[in-house]
């Protein structure tokens, strides 16, 4: 892969101009006696089997296609270091966009390091570990059936039921290798994005530096030959620097108009530029108030779809850019304005394609499915840093750490698991004080959450819109959720005004052919079935009428895009066709919940 083009780079929001991908075929094990260690499969030998990166061995994409259950996995290959890559006090980072779920990591036979964390980026400086000539990296991983560990919706039987599907382990998205100065620059924060054209950011330095400078350009787009509409300078204090800057005639970003600035910062000193990196921000504003959303100061009725991101495939794993894409122009094509990736930190191309095209997004947590000290400090230390990653990207608007109390059974009594979630949400809004935080997203809320979200299949739209009309006259949720009449908020907590947003309706579906009824029953009994796509959309169409009699409501979200596995409720067909015109559906979403806003 051609390292200079940045329509590739998988880290589009913090981006130099060399890079190399390692994916594509490695060398692969199974390690189901747990020998691998104890025989020195670290040492660069061969392994038996090959596999294509970043494809989970259970899809079909990765060449094995087993669908049973391994917890040891390896992988090895070899790999030369491009020239002029190694200079005496530079670093090479080799990074890994997720493994599932925890990784050691060798180098030539030597330990570069580990991780433990399946749906978040890690990476490590090998230039101590590299020698002449070709290098060879090899992983271990091990991905246990433990129902304490954070797996969103990996089944546990590794094979799809209800609303579970089939596992993910090993590598799953893109391996990469990045030269980088020893004196660099690390991360940065947006603090200011707003749509009068301030803009502010803090940027971290690798290293103490004095007499160091950190410059800023913004740039009128994307174009890296843009002209520049603004510049900052500014000396670095230590390991920091913090540049803030006016853009005249500011273009904001919105889903109709997803404008997207360039920003180039360069460390200097003496004249000479040590590092450059590439970034970019959208200026926006996205605010809860009178229990309704504004984006930009317009009330803007938030329309969602649920997105499991699962492929036929390649399972959890984007099987290109192209799909990626793909699927954000399908949710933008039928009409809706948001998406609420369900149970998944997805690949950070899907956010950059969300605020290339203009698409609201809840971000959420893949949660466990069971309760331990550890589980808890296993879910806050991946959360944190996927808000870390995440946090640039002004298509994000609310946290979900936590859904449908996945991995907090008693949550209801248990007050530590309560305490737990509470610290949870005030974590999340110390690292993202600008956001929404969404505590247990469905029911069971505590009284931190920022939105009033409801989990109701109720069927069919009568019944729905009955079960909320108090709400609409009064504007109080009710007390419990349609699921097993759970609370609707946790002893102590109470409704105070928040948007209320049915974050799951809908849900219809298709009825599989051939399944037994008896077996059909078990399967789905959530959800309203359709025999045809006509009557898929008249089921579709009645919801959404009664929906938007509910003028009380801040936002849905339709239960989903895509059909996956067994769970054949999608608006598309698992391989991405439409089950009925996309157009008309548009236009229903229009003429519903657009053109009535203020």
């Amino acid at each position: 892969m051609n390292a200079s083009d940045r329509d590739l780079h998988p880290r589009p929001q913090w981006r130099r101009d060399a890079w190399l991908s390692l994916d594509g075929t490695w060398e692969f094990a199974f390690d189901d006696a747990d020998i691998g260690k104890s025989e020195g499969w670290h040492d660069g030998r061969a392994l038996p089997l090959s596999i294509e990166v970043p494809f989970p061995y259970q899809s079909e994409r990765s060449g094995i296609g087993s669908k049973d259950i391994h917890e040891i996995v390896w992988y090895s290959r070899s790999f030369d270091v491009p020239p002029g890559w190694r200079a005496d006090e530079g670093d090479l980072l080799l990074h890994f966009g997720a493994v599932d779920y925890a990784t050691e990591v060798w180098i030539n036979g030597r330990l570069a390091g580990r991780n433990r964390g399946g749906h978040v980026p890690f990476s490590f400086n090998i230039a101590p570990f590299l020698r002449d000539g070709s290098n060879r990296v090899t992983l271990r991983v091990e991905d246990r059936q433990d129902p304490c560990q954070p797996r969103g919706k990996q089944s546990s039987s590794g094979k799809p039921v209800r609303i579970y599907y089939y596992c993910t382990t090993g590598i799953w998205q893109t391996v990469w290798l990045e030269p980088v100065p020893a004196m660099r620059l690390d991360a940065m924060r947006l603090t200011a994005a707003d749509p009068d054209g301030t803009l502010a950011l803090e940027v971290q330095l690798h290293a103490p530096a004095g007499g160091w400078t950190v410059q800023l350009d913004v740039l009128a787009s994307l174009d890296q030959d843009a002209p520049v509409v603004a510049r900052a300078s500014t000396a670095a204090a230590r390991t920091s620097a913090t540049l803030r800057v006016a853009i005249d005639n500011a273009r904001p970003w919105s889903t109709d108009d997803p404008h997207l600035y360039g920003l180039r910062l360069r460390l200097v000193r003496d004249g000479a530029t040590l590092d450059s990196v590439q970034a970019y921000a959208g200026l926006r504003s996205f605010a809860s108030r009178d229990a309704h959303f504004y984006l930009n100061g317009r009330k803007t009725f938030l329309l969602m779809v649920l997105d499991q991101g699962y492929w036929p495939d390649t399972l959890l794993a984007p099987p290109s850019d192209e799909a990626l894409r793909a699927d954000v122009e399908w949710i933008k094509r039928l009409g809706f304005n948001g998406v609420r990736k369900h149970q998944k930190i997805e690949a950070p191309r899907w956010l950059y394609w969300c605020d290339r095209l203009g698409l609201l997004v809840w971000e959420e947590m893949p949660n466990a499915r069971n309760w331990s000290l550890d589980a808890e400090e296993a879910l806050l230390a991946e959360w944190e840093r996927a808000v870390a990653r995440d946090v640039n990207h002004p298509s994000i608007v609310a946290w979900v750490p936590v859904v449908e109390s996945f991995g907090f059974p008693a949550l209801k009594r248990h007050a530590s698991q309560q305490a737990f979630l509470e610290r949870l949400v005030m974590r999340t809004r110390r690292l993202d004080p600008s956001r929404d935080v969404i505590d247990n997203d469905g029911w069971e809320h505590t009284n931190l959450t920022d939105v009033c979200s409801i989990h109701d299949y109720s069927q069919p739209a009568e019944k729905l819109v009955a079960r909320y009309a108090t709400t609409q006259q009064t504007g109080q949720p009710p007390d419990k959720g349609w699921y097993k009449d759970k609370p609707l908020f946790l002893p102590g907590g109470a409704y105070r005004g928040q948007p209320i947003v049915l974050s799951e309706v809908g849900g219809f579906l298709m009825q599989p052919a051939g399944v037994p009824e008896a077996e059909r029953d078990r399967l789905f009994d959530y959800y309203g079935n359709a025999r045809t796509t006509a009557e898929l959309w008249l089921r579709y169409r009645d919801l959404m009428e009664g929906i938007a009699t509910l003028t009380a409501l801040a936002g849905i979200c339709y239960t989903q895009l895509i059909d996956v596995e067994h769970e054949q409720n999608g608006l598309l067909t698992y391989d991405r066709q439409p089950k009925f015109d996309p157009e008309e559906l548009a236009a229903l979403h229009r003429a519903l919940f657009f053109d009535r806003q203020d």
